[in-house]
């Protein structure tokens, strides 16, 4: 189509994953059981850190809106990415597709924020552990979150607003499972300098500072723990990191893969996958992390488990 039609777009179409057909059961099954066990078990860590008195503390209370943040842009994403694969075209409306993108934008910076917030509370704990109390308070806890929200927001409606305010060719066929930045951005007539100028300055912004945080809180905590005369400290300081640096790596490693590679080597393909990988993937492995490396909540399981039986038989 050329670029000088000015058709008005209603409507786009997402070509989704891949076009071979003889895929489509096998990729259905696949990514429908990564979603599932995605919702149950990013719900599970919200309910269980909600009901469970001991799991009530600063790092509990991030790792619940870590799952919460994981749990809607997995949810933005999924389902409508599984329509692929079951229906001929996957039609999304033009104010749906705004609204993707934006809850999508919303959760994924915040992952980044929540994720250095918990570095800076591993941190504290560590390091100031006769304070941890006093510096972690709840009044800070919550003054984290909802600044982390309100900027995420703020940054989630303004590169949607100026997506959605441009114009399009009239061709309206993304080559992506959901509405992101980039597909959209290479459907419009108008100048898209603007726009992109605004999403690389949301982006590195948003990427380094909350890098710079992970990686200054844990340099201190390993600065910390080599100064420790006990063996039996180090472990348990290593073990009260474990999971959340997993985490950390895995998120941000994607990140870095998908946009800090030349742009020579990006290709549709390999955006794909990135994608996948941090909208579907990454909401899976983090609550399973936290489930089968951390002593505290495999210990609330068992005592929720306990009082379900006790309740039920």
């Amino acid at each position: 189509m050329e670029k000088h039609n000015l058709t008005v777009v209603t409507e786009f179409i997402l070509l989704g994953i891949t076009d071979r057909a003889e895929l489509y059961a096998l990729l259905f099954g696949l990514f429908l059981i990564i979603y599932l066990i995605s919702v149950v078990g990013n719900v599970g860590i919200i309910i269980l850190t909600n009901i469970d008195p001991k799991l009530h503390t600063p790092m509990y209370f991030f790792l619940r809106h870590l799952a919460f943040t994981d749990f809607v842009y997995s949810t933005t994403v999924g389902p409508k990415m599984l329509v692929n694969f079951v229906e001929d075209q996957n039609v999304i409306s033009f104010k749906l597709c705004a609204t993707q993108l934006a809850f999508f934008l919303l959760f994924i910076g915040s992952e980044l924020f929540i994720l250095s917030a918990m570095s800076y509370d591993r941190y504290v704990a560590i390091c100031n552990p006769l304070l941890y109390t006093v510096i972690m308070s709840q009044r800070v806890c919550w003054a984290l979150v909802t600044m982390t929200y309100l900027y995420c927001t703020f940054m989630s409606l303004v590169v949607t607003i100026n997506i959605f305010s441009l114009s399009f060719c009239g061709y309206n066929v993304i080559n992506h499972f959901f509405c992101d930045c980039i597909p959209l951005i290479s459907l419009l007539c108008s100048n898209t300098h603007q726009v992109e100028l605004i999403i690389m300055i949301f982006a590195a912004f948003d990427l380094i500072s909350s890098l710079l945080v992970v990686l200054v809180s844990y340099l201190l905590i390993l600065i910390a723990i080599l100064r420790m005369n006990s063996a039996e400290g180090r472990r348990k300081a290593f073990s009260t990191c474990g999971s959340h640096l997993t985490v950390v790596t895995v998120f941000y490693g994607t990140l870095i893969f998908m946009y800090v590679q030349p742009e020579s080597s990006h290709s549709i393909d390999t955006d794909k996958i990135s994608s996948i990988f941090y909208t579907l993937i990454i909401p899976m492995l983090n609550p399973l992390i936290y489930s089968l490396r951390n002593k505290d909540v495999k210990d609330a399981l068992q005592r929720t488990w306990q009082k379900l039986y006790n309740i039920f038989s």
